[in-house]
């Protein structure tokens, strides 16, 4: 049987902390930023977390 690899676009987007859970960077950040507010912007920059449904999924294809 072949080994399992990780899904390298998935690692380069998300990141798997110590308790398990998958953080990920939130959408509508690329570009046009000027129109958005500056509380929107902020929050923008924080990190999300992936919702627990999809956890099992992300750190499989994370971990390989």
């Amino acid at each position: 049987m072949h080994k399992p690899k990780s899904h390298k676009g998935i690692r380069k987007r998300m990141k798997l902390t110590r308790r398990g859970k998958v953080l990920r960077s939130r959408p509508n950040r690329g570009h046009l930023m000027s129109t958005k507010s500056g509380q929107r912007r902020r929050r923008l920059r924080r990190k999300g977390t992936v919702h627990k449904t999809q956890v099992k999924t992300y750190t499989r294809l994370i971990t390989g």
